[in-house]
């Protein structure tokens, strides 16, 4: 089964660039569709987004469309999440999730099987 680790989150200001990185080991990264999830203290974990096993097909929340942008690269075994223009409100933990059982892409957290550890992101106004 394949394990992730995030990394690249930060302290930024409102407005500032951020991009985070999910490494993945020990099963077939092509297999996986591979998504981004945030969480907040007392909120439940929200979809952030999602790219599928080639990356030609790629899914945003509203919140961060035209600012997010995810991409992975199945020969390095990475999937990244660009985030431009960020914001207070994004001010989260940041979550790799994958799964090699769906059909699609999917925005449910109850959908992904494999999680990495998070990532802080905080942005300053």
């Amino acid at each position: 089964q394949v394990q992730l680790r995030e990394s690249g989150g930060g302290l930024v200001q409102a407005g500032g660039s951020l991009r985070l990185s999910c490494a993945a080991s020990g099963g077939t990264f092509s297999w996986y569709i591979m998504a981004w999830f945030r969480q907040t203290p007392g909120k439940e974990r929200e979809f952030v987004s999602t790219i599928s096993w080639s990356g030609g097909s790629t899914a945003y929340a509203d919140s961060v469309k035209g600012r997010f942008t995810i991409s992975r690269d199945n020969a390095k075994n990475t999937v990244s999440l660009q985030m431009n223009s960020l914001k207070p409100e994004d001010t989260a933990v940041y979550y790799c999730a994958a799964d090699k059982s769906l059909g699609a892409l999917s925005r449910f957290v109850n959908q992904y099987n494999y999680w990495g550890q998070g990532t802080q992101v905080t942005v300053s106004s």
